[in-house]
């Protein structure tokens, strides 16, 4: 192969993942509602690229379940139902149990398990604080996202990790989809505080090579998640604050 075709190939690559990122902010912001027919020639203008990187991340973005092919050809914004985000947010915690079962069996060394307690030990010094920032708030945010990436990490499998990346591209099933809902109040705090000691536990479960005690605790901890789900969906006036908070008012009115 050329280094010419492969610039053109690796450039092809970049625009759709711009593609693809574009696309899905304007679904999650609800500039895309759901049902709407996505025009591909609108797109191209809208997101500077040609046609073909949209068509692929648009093919993308119905693997991870944004948008679902129409009737007549295409592709249409998808609707989701409260129901379908608790079960996003279920899929999550059984796959990342899977992972840290797995992780556990591997029986890590301390070396291994390094970055995962430097984390711990730096989302202790977050949460222990008699009142949280919304500074802090953003740190716990970007810390918790590392730990579920080390937990994935730690599985050592590509397959588990591939199925978690896909899992949590689904609104709101991240790790930290609702973290900022009740940021700066004490109910928040308290929250964090919860799934923190839920971090501990399955960092001591890895370590001990507890692979049905890591796998439980890996899905209690996304039960927080689905905790946090349910507040949302009753606190209609602080969706708008939230990234897709339109799609989540949908999926409440649809409940």
């Amino acid at each position: 192969m050329t280094r010419e075709r492969v610039a053109e190939d690796e450039g092809r690559g970049m625009q759709v993942v711009r593609a693809q990122q574009g696309l899905r902010e304007l679904i999650l912001a609800g500039d895309l509602p759901p049902g709407k027919r996505v025009s591909e020639p609108a797109m191209v203008d809208r997101l500077g690229v040609s046609r073909t990187p949209v068509r692929l991340a648009l093919e993308r973005l119905a693997q991870e379940g944004l948008v679902a092919p129409g009737a007549t050809g295409g592709f249409v914004v998808r609707a989701f139902t409260a129901a379908d985000l608790a079960d996003a947010i279920e899929v999550r915690g059984t796959l990342e149990g899977l992972a840290a079962r797995l992780a556990a069996e591997r029986r890590p060394t301390a070396s291994d398990l390094a970055p995962l307690r430097d984390c711990v030990a730096a989302l202790d010094g977050v949460v222990g604080r008699p009142a949280l920032s919304e500074a802090d708030f953003d740190a716990y945010v970007q810390l918790n996202a590392f730990f579920h990436e080390e937990l994935t990490r730690l599985s050592g499998s590509t397959v588990v990790a591939r199925a978690i990346e896909q899992a949590a591209a689904q609104p709101f099933a991240s790790p930290s989809a609702f973290v900022q809902l009740h940021a700066t109040e004490p109910v928040g705090r308290d929250t964090l505080v919860i799934a923190q000691d839920q971090h501990r536990l399955l960092l001591e479960a890895i370590g001990r090579g507890e692979g049905a005690r890591a796998a439980a605790l890996a899905a209690e901890h996304a039960r927080v998640a689905q905790r946090r789900l349910r507040a949302a969906l009753d606190d209609g006036d602080r969706l708008a604050g939230l990234p897709a908070g339109s799609l989540l008012r949908l999926a409440a009115a649809r409940a």
